[in-house]
């Protein structure tokens, strides 16, 4: 499995459910100029599922008060997408997600994102586009585990932080926290500072 990171972003066009319960064809180079995180998850109406999609849905003010779209994609059809929006989350269902569902019935977007397990379901895979429709970050996860909305939101913090100063984010960086300059000067200073 190649990575993506500091690729192109796979671009498709395909059939969405978006947040009115519309069924419309989504671009994902038509997201450009905002960053995107683009997740994938095995099957609608299935278990760990529901808590990412729902989470995802919680934290989208979050995501889009830094200009960031959130984009949900499954082998699924957009009418069983539907049906499990329709679906009261106390009957397994996801409610009104605000952000669109992408069918990916044929298999081809998780394909030409390396994440389709067995010729059968996308494992969670997560993908972070930036403005210009570059990956990157990504993390794959397989069936069982959940991924973090936090994490996600804290990688699109480094993200900004790093096009905005120029500066790169050590490990478990969270905004606010001081960053460092990318030189051998600026890393032991801030090892100097931090490791103890």
């Amino acid at each position: 499995m190649c990575t993506l990171v500091t690729k192109n972003a796979p671009d498709f066009t395909a059939k969405a459910v978006m947040a009115n319960n519309s069924f419309e064809e989504l671009t994902l180079s038509s997201l450009r100029g905002k960053y995107v995180v683009l997740f994938f998850y095995p099957l609608d109406f299935t278990f760990v599922c529901p808590s990412e999609i729902i989470a995802f849905d919680k934290a989208l003010d979050k995501f889009k008060e830094k200009g960031c779209e959130v984009v949900g994609v499954s082998v699924d059809s957009e009418f069983t997408h539907l049906a499990w929006k329709n679906t009261p989350v106390e009957e397994g269902g996801i409610g009104k997600v605000r952000y669109p569902l992408v069918a990916d019935l044929n298999k081809s977007i998780s394909r030409d994102f390396g994440v389709l397990f067995d010729e059968s379901v996308a494992l969670r895979g997560l993908f972070l586009i930036d403005r210009e429709g570059v990956v990157r970050h990504a993390v794959i996860n397989d069936l069982s585990l959940g991924r973090s909305v936090d994490e996600a939101l804290r990688m699109l913090d480094a993200l900004r932080f790093t096009e905005e100063h120029g500066e790169v984010c050590p490990a478990n960086w969270k905004e606010g926290d001081e960053a460092m300059k990318p030189t051998a000067e600026g890393v032991a200073e801030y090892l100097a500072k931090h490791a103890k």
